[in-house]
């Protein structure tokens, strides 16, 4: 990938990130609660395992695995 491309990539990957709502190690059990209709919807960002992104996958949520900014790096 192009050096220009990735810090582009970064640049939306953390904007992405700031405007989430963190919920950290909860984000497999948030992420069914917004599909589901028990939670309001909300862009929210956390981490799951590799198996738990799997199951996600595999009930129709939609999750993109990708490397957050640490919060620090924000502007």
């Amino acid at each position: 990938m192009p050096p220009a491309l990735a810090a582009q990539l970064y640049q939306v990957l953390a904007l992405a990130a700031k405007q989430a709502e963190n919920v950290g190690e909860r984000f497999p059990e948030e992420a069914r609660r917004i599909h589901y209709d028990e939670a309001p919807a909300r862009s929210i960002r956390g981490v799951a395992s590799a198996d738990e992104t799997l199951e996600l996958l595999e009930e129709g949520i939609l999750v993109l695995p990708a490397p957050v900014p640490h919060e620090d790096e924000f502007h």
